[in-house]
């Protein structure tokens, strides 16, 4: 059949590996150190791999492939999960292996924590437990669509948040996905990234939670920009901190 499917310029190709990364079906693999496309069946020509390439070695084209078997991949990650899946400490996590040239800090996994981490609080002189369900973190990092976001409660932070409030993991990360980020810092627009994590997963609820300062605004409509372009109605709230910690009403 003739459908749209990606294809890689070996050429332009650097090695880096952030679009195997990216993939989320692994239909792109690295070969002798360049980007390939292992199968065609597995790609489903959507192209979450073209931000990714910082070359421009990726494209869509139409041309005669093999149809997309969701079947296949669902099949493929039962089987990658059970071989991946590691146990430390109390958690656990599940990991993707750096291809030749990619960041590990870019992989992404998921963290899962038994049922009954974190519900009751610690006892006096307990070690704090981390509520964290998720790597990456930073928005510029996380990729749009990742299985941990399906049917997931959004946590959006500026990344001041977690210093200013004490108790920011037993009241915000946990029980959501945790993205941060500062839009003065990393001087770039949220808007469009995130409202692609909206429309293409499963968000049950978003939380947006910002410092008391000026600059923070820009982070609360990036979040609110990004709602109205998923075109999704999304139960959504405003939570500021103020620099000396405490909750501003």
């Amino acid at each position: 059949m003739k459908r749209k499917i990606v294809e890689i310029d070996r050429e332009k190709c650097n090695g880096c590996g952030l679009c195997a990364q990216a993939c989320h079906e692994g239909a792109i693999g690295m070969v002798d150190g360049k980007a390939t496309l292992l199968r065609d069946d597995y790609c489903d020509g959507m192209g979450d791999c073209l931000p990714a390439c910082p070359a421009g070695a990726i494209t869509i084209t139409e041309r005669e492939a093999a149809a997309y078997d969701a079947a296949a991949v669902a099949a493929r990650d039962k089987l990658k999960v059970k071989s991946d899946e590691l146990k430390v400490g109390v958690a656990s996590v599940k990991p993707h292996t750096p291809p030749p040239g990619g960041c590990p800090g870019r992989m992404a996994r998921a963290i899962a924590r038994p049922p009954a981490a974190g519900v009751a609080e610690a006892a006096p002189g307990a070690p704090a437990q981390s509520e964290l369900r998720q790597w990456p973190v930073q928005i510029k990092l996380v990729p749009t669509k990742a299985p941990w976001f399906d049917g997931a409660k959004l946590l959006v932070a500026a990344d001041c948040t977690a210093y200013a409030y004490a108790a920011f993991h037993r009241d915000f990360i946990r029980g959501r996905v945790t993205l941060v980020g500062c839009p003065k810092l990393d001087a770039v627009d949220y808007t469009e990234k995130l409202a692609a994590i909206l429309r293409e997963n499963d968000i049950r609820e978003l939380l947006i939670v910002r410092m008391e300062v000026p600059c923070c605004g820009g982070l609360e409509r990036a979040a609110t920009d990004a709602l109205r372009a998923s075109g999704k109605f999304i139960p959504w709230r405003v939570v500021t901190v103020a620099i000396d910690g405490h909750l501003v009403e």
